[in-house]
């Protein structure tokens, strides 16, 4: 069961792209966050977050309280989604180079990590401790804030960062 809760949006947003892909083709820019963020919850929903070797190897050489693949995962939780929602809203709304553009974005992944959030408190009242790997808490009384914080830096990393290239691909693909 934690791992469908954990890979779920790659079970859902797998097909979403392969059914629409004729009518609406994300950038490539799109395409390769979203099979990596895929890679992501994947190797977190196979291993548990908090069990992640790589976290763990990250945690023992950096000398960490707990395994930071949980924190990355959240980064990631804004970082990718930033890009989707921005080429959603670049190219279905007016939009498209408007100042209100990047406040938007970085409130809708904000939003969805609250969302996110709200599943996992659901899954930790219905579960108890059945859920805890699910949760990935790590004994952190203030890890749904951490993980909202995350999700929020990821996002506006994400437009900082990758605002000019998706402008490009958007320009040369969709103009």
């Amino acid at each position: 069961m934690t791992w469908l809760l954990e890979v779920v949006w790659v079970l859902i947003g797998l097909p979403l792209v392969v059914l629409t892909w004729r009518r609406f083709p994300l950038t490539g820019l799109l395409c390769c966050l979203l099979t990596a963020h895929a890679l992501v919850l994947a190797l977190g929903g196979h291993f548990t977050y908090a069990r992640v070797p790589l976290g763990e190897w990250v945690q023992s050489g950096l000398g960490l309280a707990r395994n930071p693949y949980d924190r990355f995962g959240h980064l990631m939780q804004g970082f990718v989604p930033a890009i989707l929602v921005r080429e959603l809203l670049a190219r279905t709304s007016p939009l498209r180079g408007s100042r209100w553009l990047a406040p938007l974005t970085v409130c809708a992944c904000l939003a969805f990590s609250a969302v996110f959030e709200m599943f996992e408190w659901a899954a930790a009242v219905i579960g108890g401790h059945a859920a805890d790997d699910f949760l990935a808490t790590q004994g952190d009384v203030w890890d749904t804030q951490w993980d909202m914080f995350c999700a929020l830096a990821g996002a506006a990393l994400a437009l900082l960062v990758l605002s000019r290239w998706h402008d490009r691909q958007l320009t040369r693909r969709f103009a």
